[in-house]
């Protein structure tokens, strides 16, 4: 009788301690759910999922590797814009100027005076000319925002206007055509059967990922995104970081208009029309945070091949565009929603 008590209550401790550890086990679960590696895995689903509903709703027309090639190639080019974009939402801030820089540069790279240059000299310089008109735009975007003290949307907002028009000026609202042949043989190469800008878009997302993740940069951009005062109390140059993730930005932008100009043979002030929503968009659907902070290249590539893919469905079901614009919509919403409500519950825990 008096050996019970003794015997019993080391078992009812360790059932004690076995309920506690399964109890704390839940929010270290919870946490890998809400991870960037979760995060990326339910992505990677979603993407198969809508690669099943292209194969059963087009069949061979979706599975074709020629179709696989367009798809990639039409990611490629808002892929670039969308790294470059997700550095500026990382620190804080937007960029609504992407696609009109984008027509910019394809403009200014494609004049009578750009492609006579090259033609003379290296196709290369046709790049450079793009690049540096992305750059300098992201410039102006950066001192405005960071030294001038103008909000982020509206600074850029007038850069979308601005530059826009002034490709509209340049080009006299006329499409111009490429008529550097070294230029269009370049990039019409395909090595191992994958287009040159796909190859791009894979060099670009890789000097991404390490620039955020191995980097001083990629770790003072989640700092200044995060909380601004801390990183300045901490030591960053805060304004001289704002301003050089905008260059970013606009170099990815320059990249991606000699990327368009060469799938396009053509510069126009029509390019990159809505570039800016859909960049935005694959950055949310990514995990990168609206509010800054925390930020995911591998999110955001996946993010773009799955509106890529999804646009390529529909257009393979002759569904409207309009259609596809909703869903986009509902995506983004949804999306946002999910980052709201994981938040509150890791502010909670």
């Amino acid at each position: 009788m008096s050996d019970t008590p003794t015997t019993s209550a080391p078992a009812a401790d360790t059932a004690r301690v076995e309920r506690e550890a399964r109890r704390d086990d839940r929010p270290g679960r919870l946490a890998l759910l809400r991870s960037s590696t979760g995060h990326n895995l339910g992505l990677i689903v979603a993407l198969g999922l809508l690669c099943v509903v292209g194969v059963i709703t087009a069949g061979d027309r979706f599975a074709d590797i020629d179709n696989a090639m367009t798809i990639l190639r039409l990611a490629a080019v808002i892929g670039v814009v969308s790294i470059g974009m997700t550095f500026v939402i990382t620190g804080g801030g937007i960029d609504l100027s992407v696609g009109a820089i984008v027509a910019l540069s394809s403009v200014w790279c494609t004049t009578i005076a750009t492609q006579t240059m090259a033609n003379d000299n290296h196709w290369l310089v046709m790049v450079g000319a793009a690049v540096l008109v992305g750059g300098g735009c992201g410039l102006v975007n950066g001192l405005l925002i960071a030294y001038g003290g103008v909000v982020p949307f509206i600074a850029t907002l007038a850069m979308l206007a601005s530059a826009r028009g002034l490709a509209e000026i340049i080009s006299e609202r006329r499409t111009q055509i490429v008529s550097v042949p070294a230029f269009s043989d370049a990039f019409a190469k395909e090595p191992l059967g994958i287009p040159i800008i796909v190859w791009i878009f894979i060099l670009v997302s890789a000097i991404g990922w390490v620039l955020l993740n191995r980097t001083t940069f990629g770790r003072r951009t989640l700092a200044v995104g995060g909380n601004p005062e801390a990183a300045r109390l901490a030591g960053i140059d805060v304004k001289r970081h704002t301003v050089l993730l905008y260059v970013l930005v606009g170099v990815c932008c320059g990249i991606a208009a000699i990327m368009l100009v060469s799938r396009t043979t053509t510069g126009s002030s029509t390019h990159g029309l809505l570039y800016e929503l859909d960049a935005i968009a694959a950055v949310v659907i990514g995990g990168t945070l609206l509010s800054g902070g925390r930020g995911t290249i591998i999110g955001t590539v996946l993010g773009v091949l799955i509106f890529t893919t999804l646009s390529n469905v529909f257009a393979l079901n002759n569904l409207s565009v309009s259609a596809q614009s909703v869903v986009k919509g509902l995506i983004i919403v949804v999306a946002v929603l999910l980052q709201q409500r994981l938040a509150r519950r890791s502010d909670v825990t």
